[in-house]
C-alpha cells in the first residue's frame, strides 16, 4: 500500500479528533454525520452568514439556515439588489458590507469572485471569523499562504470548497483503494459565461487536481499539460499528465466546451478497477475472480456496482466546516489541501501558456 494511501482515507473522514478510536472502515465520511453530531449539541448556536450571495452563494445561505446548529445571521453581497433578494428568501439581514459581521457572527462562506478571496479572507480570519472559502483559495501561491498564516496565527478555523470530497461515490471508493497505479479523470462541461473570468484548470479541473492528489497520497515528480483558448480568452480546454514520486501516473482532462456533460475518474491498482461516475453518484468496482475459467469469457471478471442517491453534498459540506468550528478539529480539506491544489493548477497552467507561446498563439 502506498504510504499515503491510509492517510487518504482518514482525510474522507468525520475528524481528526475521531480518527484514533474508529476502525478503518468507519474512518470514511459517512452522510449525515457530521449533521448528526450537530443535532446533538447543546451549546448555543454557531452564527453564521454568507459573503457573496450569487448563484453559488445562494445555496450556502440556503444550508446555513436549514442546518441544525447554526443560525444565519446575515447575507452580504455587494450588490444591494442581489443580497435583499436573498434576505428575503430566508428571513434574514442584508448587507453590503462584510465587515460589518464583526462580532455579530461566528463563521461565514466566502462566495465572491476568486479575486476577491484574500482580502476579504484574511480580514475576516484575523477577526477570528472561521472562513469556509471556496475554491480555488486564492489566485496565487502567495496569497493562499497568507490566507493560512492567519488563519493558524489567529487560531480560525479555514476549510477549502473542494466539494468531491463530501460525494458519496467518492467517499465509497476510498475504502476499497489500496495502491493506485494509474488515474483517469475527464470533467467535461457546456459553455457558459459564467466562471469565464478564471481558466478552466481553476474553474474545473481543480477539482479532480485535489481528490487525485489525495488519493494517490504521494508528492509530484513531473507535469506535462497542453490545453486551448477557444471561446473565452482564459483556457478552455487543458490535458494534464501527473507523474508521482510512488510511480502513479494520472491523466486528467477538463473542458468547458463539451456538448456534454461528464465528471469521471477510474482508478487502476494491482487487484481492481474503479469507475466513479460523479455525476451519476455511481461507484463500480471490476475485479477478476479468483477461479479461472476454462474458457475466456466476461465470467473471469466480477462486477460490483453501487449507486447513491444524489444526496447534498454542499450540505455535507458546510456541516463538517461547522463540526470543525464546534470540536475546534482539523477540517476536512484543511487550507494546506487548497494551497496544494492551486500549486499544481498553477503549475499546469504555465506549462499550458509556455506551449502557446512556444506555438506563437
Amino acid at each position: 500500500m502506498l504510504a499515503g494511501t491510509s492517510a487518504a482515507r482518514k482525510r474522507f473522514a468525520l475528524g481528526a479528533d475521531n480518527r484514533a478510536r474508529v476502525g478503518p472502515a468507519s474512518t470514511i465520511m459517512r452522510r449525515g454525520q457530521y449533521e448528526r453530531a450537530l443535532v446533538t449539541a447543546t451549546e448555543t448556536p454557531i452564527r453564521t452568514a454568507v459573503v457573496g450571495v450569487g448563484y453559488l452563494g445562494r445555496f450556502h445561505a440556503q444550508k446555513y439556515a436549514q442546518l441544525p446548529g447554526s443560525q444565519l445571521i446575515a447575507v452580504v453581497d455587494a450588490d444591494a439588489q442581489t443580497a435583499n433578494k436573498v434576505a428575503a428568501e430566508l428571513g434574514v439581514e442584508a448587507l453590503t458590507d462584510y465587515r460589518a459581521l464583526v462580532g455579530r457572527v461566528d463563521a461565514v462562506s466566502l462566495a465572491v469572485p476568486t479575486p476577491l478571496h484574500h482580502r476579504i479572507g484574511c480580514e475576516l480570519l484575523d477577526r477570528g471569523i472561521h472562513v469556509l472559502v471556496e475554491k480555488p483559495i486564492a489566485t496565487t501561491v502567495e496569497e493562499a499562504r497568507e490566507l493560512i498564516d492567519i488563519a493558524k496565527r489567529r487560531g480560525s478555523i479555514l476549510q477549502v470548497g473542494h466539494l468531491e470530497r463530501f460525494n458519496p461515490a467518492v467517499v465509497a471508493a476510498v475504502a476499497r483503494l489500496s495502491a493506485p497505479r494509474f488515474v483517469e479523470s475527464h470533467r467535461l462541461a457546456p459553455f457558459k459565461q459564467r466562471g469565464i473570468d478564471v481558466s478552466v484548470v481553476l474553474d474545473l479541473m481543480i477539482h479532480d487536481i485535489d481528490l487525485i492528489q489525495e488519493l494517490v497520497g504521494e508528492p509530484i515528480e513531473s507535469i506535462d499539460a497542453i490545453g486551448a483558448s477557444v471561446f473565452s480568452g482564459e483556457i478552455d480546454i487543458v490535458n494534464a499528465r501527473l507523474r508521482f514520486k510512488g510511480g502513479c501516473v494520472a491523466n486528467t482532462t477538463a473542458s468547458r466546451i463539451s456538448l456534454k456533460q461528464e465528471r469521471k475518474i477510474r482508478i487502476f491498482q494491482d487487484d481492481a478497477y474503479l469507475s466513479i461516475d460523479m455525476q451519476q453518484k455511481i461507484l463500480s468496482v471490476i475485479r477478476k475472480k479468483d477461479a479461472v475459467a476454462a474458457v475466456e469469457s466476461p465470467a473471469q471478471v466480477s462486477i460490483e456496482e453501487e449507486s447513491f442517491d444524489q444526496g447534498d453534498a454542499l450540505r455535507d459540506e458546510i456541516a463538517a466546516f461547522l463540526h470543525a468550528v464546534r470540536t475546534r478539529s482539523e477540517p476536512v480539506v484543511t487550507g494546506e489541501d487548497g494551497l496544494r491544489a492551486l500549486e499544481t493548477a498553477m503549475r499546469i497552467t504555465e506549462l499550458v501558456k509556455a506551449s502557446a507561446s512556444a506555438r506563437g498563439a
